[in-house]
């Protein structure tokens, strides 16, 4: 943002216009929040930098719209400071923290006042809390406990966020709606930073258009807009063909559900045909509950897991199909290992589009250089676990950078690495990255992974690229498990509740609602 921001003074667009902009949009998203302002007890918490003169804009607008706006200065402001003084034309009132010796006054704001924004400190402060700012930002957090307390809004993001790692200061408040400029940061879809920022917002403040600076960050939130123009086309004089056959390789005795969860996933994403290669023991639980697909029973060991000779049945019947599904529910052993060697990365490798996932990559990291033997692009979907397991490294190592890690073996396997948890993060080879907009509690039950690569499997299938499938698939399942939570909660939640949510929701994106 602070390049983007230079670079837009050089289009033309000054610093202190996109000031006006920031704090125009930000007073709306208030005046949408409250439903009304006028009258409305409002605290500015004002800084010292660029993030405490956009809270003074926000502050002169909702005075202006009939909120009775006091802006508190926790930090000394620049002098002359025309934000300032033009807030105080339109009748802020202002209260400076020197004059309020063990915050009585602040406190007393806060309990009589329907909102408090944060604009304390914005991008550019990464150093810990002390001083009045860090007994301003505990007060904020405190006044969470109040019988009638202030809805707590963040302009940018909470005072005590670092905006680049998603770290955070002890006293950096919880906010239940944060507003972020321009673009979102990084440090916002961050753990442990995420989880304060309550509701998040972004809104536009007058960047010019295709700077060229923009092009060049390789990190993007993923859209309804981009998704929807990147899905599969439907064109009316189809048929099955037109959209793929997608061999599922999955299940096994004890994770039945897995198999028919990954290739209920696929037919519901719209993949012309489906096949599941199962174990023979799967397959007659499997085609009680799937109709749809076709089935190719495979030789079993005695604990009910793919017998390793199966690889070759699959490999002679791989024509047929335009991409493969493998791993979900596979069961880890020496026999399953020895299975996907055979099958992935024997001569003559198969060089169909794949997404492998949960078991399939767990078995893949026994193999030594396994992503050097690989025929065809990939897409791995691993949990934080998984990749942990992949990769040697310990899963708070991967969680403490996901975009870095993700972007590092994606780049070491030359593969799509779609790795997942809240706010997923999918990294393709050359280093670009894509991050999901969701983190939704209601996903945190099992299958719902096994739904995902389904999602993912049958839109290569339909010939999208690993990277865009995953891209697409990720922000897809994020969506429906967003519709079951606005109907059902985000507690019990089930895999299967995701499958029936796959249509409308894909009918919701192509219709732009």
């Amino acid at each position: 943002m602070v390049g983007l921001e230079q670079a837009s003074e050089r289009h033309g667009v000054s610093r202190d216009r996109l000031m006006e902009n920031a704090g125009l949009a930000v007073a709306t998203v208030v005046r949408e929040a409250l439903g009304r302002v006028a009258g409305a007890r409002i605290v500015v918490l004002v800084g010292s930098g660029n993030n405490g003169g956009d809270g003074l804009v926000t502050a002169r607008h909702l005075q202006r719209w009939g909120a009775e706006v006091t802006a508190y200065v926790v930090t000394r402001r620049p002098s002359p400071d025309p934000k300032m003084e033009l807030a105080q034309v339109y009748g802020v009132s202002v209260l400076w923290s020197a004059d309020d010796p063990g915050l009585g006054k602040l406190e007393q704001l806060l309990a009589h006042a329907q909102l408090a924004i944060d604009a304390v400190l914005g991008t550019g402060r990464a150093r810990p809390l002390e001083g009045v700012v860090k007994e301003v930002a505990s007060w904020v957090e405190a006044c969470r406990a109040l019988p009638h307390r202030p809805l707590l809004l963040a302009l940018d993001l909470p005072t005590g966020l670092n905006a680049d790692t998603g770290e955070v200061d002890p006293a950096c408040p919880t906010m239940d709606l944060t507003v972020t400029l321009g673009f979102p940061k990084v440090g916002l879809l961050t753990f442990p930073g995420a989880a304060r920022v309550g509701q998040l917002r972004l809104v536009d403040i007058g960047l010019p258009p295709r700077l060229d600076e923009e092009k060049e960050i390789p990190l993007e939130l993923l859209s309804s807009n981009w998704v929807s123009q990147h899905l599969p086309p439907r064109p009316p004089n189809s048929h099955k063909g037109t959209f793929g056959h997608l061999l599922v390789v999955a299940g096994s005795r004890n994770y039945v559900g897995a198999a028919y969860l990954a290739s209920q996933a696929a037919v519901r994403v719209g993949a012309g045909l489906v096949t599941l290669a199962t174990p023979e023991g799967v397959y007659p639980i499997a085609a009680s509950k799937l109709t749809e697909v076709i089935y190719l029973p495979l030789p079993e060991d005695d604990a009910g897991l793919i017998h390793p000779n199966a690889a070759q049945l699959i490999r002679e019947s791989l024509p047929r199909y335009d991409a493969i599904l493998l791993g979900c529910g596979l069961g880890w052993s020496s026999g399953t290992t020895e299975f996907l060697e055979r099958l992935l990365l024997s001569e003559p490798q198969p060089t169909l589009p794949a997404v492998i996932d949960a078991d399939g990559l767990n078995n893949l990291s026994r193999l030594p250089d396994w992503w050097q033997r690989l025929g065809g692009p990939v897409a791995l979907t691993p949990h934080p676990g998984e990749m942990a397991t992949l990769t040697g490294a310990k899963t708070a190592e991967v969680q403490k950078d996901r975009i870095g890690s993700a972007r590092q073996w994606a780049a070491r396997w030359n593969a799509t690495v779609a790795l997942k948890g809240a706010y997923t993060v999918v990294a393709e080879p050359e280093g670009t990255a894509r991050v999901s907009p969701f983190a939704n509690p209601g996903l945190a039950s099992g299958g719902t992974g096994d739904v995902l690569t389904g999602i993912i499997g049958g839109l290569i299938a339909q010939g999208m690229s690993p990277y865009d499938a995953a891209c697409c698939g990720v922000y897809l399942h994020g969506l429906a498990g967003e519709a079951v939570r606005d109907t059902m909660g985000d507690t019990g939640t089930i895999a299967s509740d995701l499958i029936w949510r796959l249509p409308e929701t894909i009918k919701r994106l192509r219709s732009g609602q």
